[in-house]
C-alpha cells in the first residue's frame, strides 16, 4: 500500500539543488500581504474574525512544545470595541476607517498587543511610517508574538535592510526555538538573499518543528520559484493545493492556500498556460480578497479579454487594500478606459505617471486614450491628438527596444488625424476677401499720361 509522504521526507524532495549550482533568478512573488488578528481572552465577546490572512492564534509551535508562560493580556472592553470596528473596517477596504479604530484601540488600552500589530498591517498598507513601530510595541509588550515579529522583519526586507531582518530573527530564534513561524520567516530572508541552500534547509527545519505549518511549505515552493527550478516549485505547489494519487492517503495540504494558488499562477502565466493561471488567479481572490497581487494578475487577463466590467471592481478592490500599487492604478485607469469613464482614465494614468515618469505603458495607455476618445475633458481635439502623439513618441522611447507592438501604426493614425483636423481647420476659415480694384478715374488718368 503506498503511505502518505512524511513532511520532512516531502520537504527533503523539494530540496534537492545544491546551494553552489544555482539557476538563473526570476520574478520574485511579492511577500503575502497580511491582515490583522482577532484579539483572544474574556474582553473580546463576539469578535469579529478577521476574514483572511494571519492569525495569531494557535502558535505555530505545536503544543506540546510550547514552555509554560503566563497567557498574554486581554485587551480591555473599551479597547476590543474599537479593535472589532477595525476589522470590520478592514474587511471592506475601508482602511484609514481601519487605522483610526485600531489607533484608539491601542489609546483605550496601551498593552493590547494584537491592536499594535493591526495598527502595524493598515499602517504599511498605507505606506504610513508608523508600521514599524507599531510592530515593535507589539512583540515588546509580548516579547513571543508571531505576527508582529513575522511582519516587522518582512517589513525590513521590503525596505532593502535584510541584514537587519536576518539579525532580529536570529535572535528570536535563539529565545524562540520551537517557533515554526520565526524559522520560516528567516528561510524567507535567506532565500532574498539568494542564499537559497540555507532558505531551504531553514524551511525542513520550520516543517521539523510543525509538519502542518503551511507558509514554511509555500516559502520553499516561493525559493524554488525564484531560483527558476519551476517543475519543483511545481511539485511542492501540488502537495500543498492538490496532494498526490490517490489522495485519500496523500491529500493536499492546504487546497485553499491563497499564496500558493498565487504562485501556481505566476507559473503558470510564464509558461503560456492561460486559462489554468486565470483559474487559480481568481481562486486566489476567492480565499483572499485583500491579496492585491492576485487582483491584479486576475484583472490583467480580463482587460487582455476586453472583459473590462468584470476587471473593474478586482481593480478598485485592489486600490483599497493598496493604494499605492502602480500596476493596480495603471489598470484601473485602462478599465475606465474601455468603459467610456476617460475623465476617470486620465487621473488614474496621471497619477501612474506622477509616480514613475519612466514607465512605458502608462505612455502608451495615455496615447491611446488621447486618439480614439471621443472627448477628454479640458481638452480640444487638437489638444487631445497633439497628446496622442506627444505620449506614443515617449513610449517609443522607454519601450523595450526588441520588444514588437503597434505603437508606429498609432502614431501614423494620430498624425493623420492631426493633419485632417487642420485641414478641417482651414478649410473652416473664411476665404479672403480680392484685393480692391483701382477706382476708374485713376486707370484714365494713367491713361492720358502715357
Amino acid at each position: 500500500m503506498k503511505r502518505r509522504l512524511p513532511v520532512t521526507l516531502f520537504a527533503s524532495l523539494l530540496a534537492v539543488t545544491s546551494p553552489f549550482a544555482l539557476a538563473s533568478c526570476g520574478e520574485e512573488a511579492t511577500p503575502p500581504p497580511k491582515a490583522p488578528t482577532v484579539p483572544a481572552g474574556p474582553a473580546a465577546t463576539a469578535p469579529v474574525q478577521a476574514p483572511y490572512g494571519m492569525n495569531d492564534t494557535p502558535s505555530s509551535a505545536r503544543p506540546y512544545d510550547l514552555p509554560a508562560q503566563t497567557a498574554a493580556p486581554a485587551m480591555n472592553a473599551r479597547a476590543a470595541a474599537f479593535y472589532q470596528s477595525g476589522l470590520q473596517a478592514f474587511a471592506t477596504g475601508d482602511l484609514v476607517n481601519a487605522r483610526a479604530q485600531f489607533g484608539q484601540a491601542t489609546q483605550a488600552d496601551p498593552r493590547a498587543h494584537q491592536a499594535f500589530y493591526s495598527l502595524g498591517v493598515v499602517q504599511e498598507r498605507l505606506r504610513d511610517a508608523g508600521a514599524g513601530a507599531s510592530y515593535r510595541q507589539a512583540f515588546t509588550l509580548v516579547p513571543d508574538y508571531e505576527p508582529a515579529i513575522v511582519a516587522y522583519a518582512m517589513l525590513l526586507a521590503r525596505k532593502s535592510q535584510l541584514g537587519e531582518a536576518e539579525r532580529l530573527l536570529n535572535e528570536k530564534r535563539g529565545q524562540m526555538p520551537k517557533s515554526a513561524a520565526v524559522a520560516a520567516t528567516l528561510a524567507e530572508i535567506k532565500s532574498l538573499q539568494r542564499d537559497t541552500g540555507s532558505a531551504q534547509r531553514i524551511a525542513q527545519e520550520a516543517l521539523k518543528i510543525n509538519p502542518d505549518y503551511r507558509p514554511a511549505m509555500v516559502i520553499i515552493a516561493r525559493d524554488h520559484y525564484r531560483n527558476r527550478r519551476l517543475d519543483l516549485a511545481l511539485y511542492a505547489l501540488q502537495a500543498i493545493l492538490d496532494g498526490f494519487e490517490p489522495v485519500s492517503e496523500n491529500p493536499p495540504r492546504d487546497r485553499d492556500n491563497a499564496e500558493a494558488l498565487l504562485l501556481r499562477g505566476l507559473i503558470y502565466r510564464e509558461q503560456g498556460q492561460r486559462a489554468a493561471a486565470l483559474e487559480e488567479f481568481r481562486k486566489a481572490v476567492t480565499r483572499r480578497p485583500d491579496l492585491v497581487e492576485a487582483r491584479v494578475q486576475l484583472a490583467t487577463y480580463l482587460l487582455e479579454a476586453g472583459n473590462a466590467q468584470e476587471a473593474l471592481p478586482l481593480l478598485e478592490g485592489a486600490v483599497r487594500f493598496d493604494s499605492e500599487h502602480v500596476a493596480a492604478h495603471l489598470n484601473l485607469g485602462d478599465a475606465y478606459r474601455l468603459l467610456e469613464r476617460y475623465a476617470d482614465a486620465k487621473r488614474e494614468f496621471d497619477w501612474v505617471l506622477a509616480r514613475d515618469p519612466n514607465l512605458a505603458q502608462v505612455h502608451y495607455d495615455l496615447g491611446l486614450l488621447y486618439l480614439f476618445a471621443p472627448a477628454v475633458p479640458g481638452m480640444t481635439p487638437k489638444q487631445q491628438v497633439a497628446e496622442a502623439i506627444k505620449s506614443l513618441t515617449r513610449f517609443q522611447e522607454l519601450r523595450n527596444k526588441g520588444q514588437r507592438d503597434d505603437s508606429e501604426e498609432l502614431l501614423n493614425r494620430a498624425k493623420l488625424k492631426e493633419g485632417e483636423l487642420n485641414a478641417a481647420a482651414a478649410a473652416a476659415q473664411p476665404a479672403a476677401p480680392p484685393p480692391a480694384a483701382a477706382p476708374d478715374g485713376g486707370v484714365a488718368d494713367a491713361a492720358t499720361d502715357t
